[in-house]
C-alpha cells in the first residue's frame, strides 16, 4: 500500500510541477474556457492575474511538499491537503464557466489522489 501511496505522490507532485512550470504557457484541452495559457484560464474564470501567481505559486511549493513528503513524512497531510483544496477550487471554476465535464477530469483525479494520500495515514500503519 506505501508504494501506492508514493506513486499517487509522483503522479500528482510531477504533474502539478509539468502544469505550472513547463506547460504554464502552452494550450491544452483541459484549460478552462477557450484559454490557451493559465493567466487566460484565471481570466476566463473571472479571476486577477495576481490570483493567478499566488495559485502558482502555493500549487509548486505544495506539490514539491508532495514529493519531499516521500523522504520527510510530516509534509504529507500538509501537501496533499492543501493541494486537495485547490484542486476543489480548479473543479468548481469549471463548473462556474459551464466547462464540459471532460475538462474537469485532470483536477478531479487530483483531487481524488491527494484526498487518499491525505487519508492513507491512518490505513498504512
Amino acid at each position: 500500500m506505501n508504494y501506492i501511496v508514493i506513486a499517487l505522490q509522483l503522479l500528482v507532485g510531477l504533474s502539478i510541477l509539468n502544469v505550472w512550470l513547463i506547460q504554464y504557457k502552452k494550450p491544452t484541452k483541459w484549460r478552462g474556457g477557450e484559454a490557451k495559457t493559465i493567466i487566460e484560464e484565471f481570466h476566463v474564470y473571472g479571476l486577477p492575474t495576481w490570483f493567478c501567481y499566488v495559485v502558482g505559486v502555493a500549487k509548486v511549493l505544495l506539490a514539491i511538499g508532495l514529493l519531499a513528503a516521500i523522504q520527510y513524512g510530516e509534509l504529507l497531510q500538509p501537501s496533499a491537503i492543501g493541494l486537495a483544496i485547490l484542486l476543489a477550487g480548479s473543479v468548481i471554476m469549471h463548473i462556474k464557466i459551464k466547462d464540459p465535464f471532460y475538462k474537469s477530469i485532470p483536477a478531479l483525479s487530483f483531487l481524488i489522489a491527494c484526498v487518499l494520500i491525505a487519508i492513507s495515514p491512518y490505513f498504512i500503519s
